[in-house]
């Protein structure tokens, strides 16, 4: 029999990613409470507001699809008599509250590195020199992902989500919660106008979509995105979630100050040394300090300890 001893690190790091999944446990059943009354008082008037507003964009699209459909004679009038309704039922599913608030996470990440250490929101160095790449598929994978990220910050602040900008499987989903909650009579309407957002929808042109095809791409070049400075947030995310095998809304919340040792486990178990580890915190948490022994703690132990709770948490 063998016996593996775990280093005091380890334990540190346990009990950190322990308290940051019960967080993560709680933040879709708190937010689809906080959303629908006043009490703000554990997440930021600016998170609900950005919630709301996203909830209330995507309803506003599906409906003004089914009008279209239906041969409303005013589309405006139409989208204003069910819009608060579908956006109260797309509010209640945990899934797109979670997307929501990882996509709001993100972009307050931009805010506050281009805030506080220049990083651009759009055009990152390693973006740039993607799209001067002398590979041509390189270079128009990269023109496309700059694109997409300037419409995102830009969606962002009117508080809007494209309903083709969501994954795959939250589109399939939201869709489902569209279908569902349609009014007796307004069944048909409501399939054809399915149909033809079906019809138009592809995952791989998506801004996720695109930058998970960059970093997909590079091979054992992912690794270099691991410098936020040098990437930029999205694809750092992206890269993260690539490198430690987790879902890319996860990633995402990992850089939140409630979750550090699920960040610290993350980029430790994407491959990074551990002085590279702190160089990425100094960048996002610079007023933390990685515990003691961390040099110690080896990539694939990382992965081990991530892996515990990927499955409660994916998604």
């Amino acid at each position: 029999m063998t016996q593996t001893t775990e280093i005091p690190v380890e334990a540190i790091l346990r009990d950190e990613l322990a308290h940051g999944d019960a967080v993560l446990g709680t933040i879709a059943p708190i937010l689809g409470h906080l959303v629908i009354s006043q009490d703000n008082s554990l997440f930021s008037d600016e998170i609900i507001a950005q919630i709301r507003g996203m909830s209330e964009s995507v309803a506003k699209q599906l409906l003004a699809e089914q009008a279209k459909v239906a041969g409303e004679q005013s589309i405006v009038d139409f989208i204003q008599r069910k819009q608060a309704e579908l956006a109260a039922d797309l509010m209640s599913s945990p899934e797109f509250l979670s997307h929501c608030h990882a996509l709001t996470v993100e972009r307050q990440l931009v805010e506050k590195l281009h805030r506080r250490s220049a990083v651009d929101p759009v055009l990152s160095p390693m973006l740039q020199a993607l799209i001067s790449s002398d590979d041509a598929a390189i270079s128009s994978a990269a023109m496309a992902a700059l694109a997409a990220q300037a419409r995102f910050i830009q969606q962002q602040q009117r508080m809007e989500l494209p309903v083709c900008e969501l994954p795959g499987e939250l589109f399939h989903a939201v869709v489902l919660i569209w279908r569902t909650t349609a009014e007796a009579g307004d069944e048909d309407v409501t399939a054809r106008a399915e149909m033809q957002l079906r019809s138009i929808y592809d995952e791989g042109v998506s801004r996720l979509g695109l930058m998970s095809k960059l970093v997909a791409g590079m091979g054992q070049g992912a690794r270099a995105a691991l410098s936020v400075s040098h990437a930029g947030v999205a694809l750092f995310v992206t890269a993260l979630a690539y490198g430690s095998r987790q879902d890319r809304d996860i990633a995402v919340l990992s850089t939140n100050e409630r979750q550090l040792g699920r960040f610290a486990l993350g980029l430790r178990a994407s491959g990074l040394k551990p002085q590279e580890v702190e160089e990425q915190f100094l960048m996002v948490h610079p007023e933390i300090a990685m515990p003691e022994g961390f040099e110690l703690l080896r990539s694939e132990r990382a992965a081990e300890m991530l892996a515990t709770t990927d499955s409660r948490n994916a998604g």
